[in-house]
């Protein structure tokens, strides 16, 4: 499996307050943006494969939302998570 415990805690340990930080926006948008690189991935190899671009287009219109309400929220913890994925807006 692609996205096991160990690599969930890696990811939330890292953009989270903490490493059992599941609930914060940032944590969400890392583990969103891991799981749409691996979706990508996947789609180019099984261009296909339609209903893993349907759940790939959904997971990229969710994190968009969840930046959207970071950047409504608070603007500066929206700019450090977008520079600490590489994200471009």
């Amino acid at each position: 499996m692609y996205l096991d415990k160990a690599k969930k805690e890696e990811i939330f340990g890292q953009y989270g307050k903490t490493a059992t930080d599941t609930g914060s926006a940032e944590s969400q948008i890392a583990l969103f943006t891991y799981r749409i690189a691996h979706l990508t991935e996947h789609v180019k190899k099984n261009h296909k494969d339609f209903a893993t671009t349907r759940s790939l287009t959904r997971l990229v219109g969710k994190r968009r939302r969840l930046l959207d309400y970071l950047y409504d929220r608070d603007v500066e913890r929206y700019r450090a998570i977008i520079k600490a994925l590489g994200l471009r807006r």
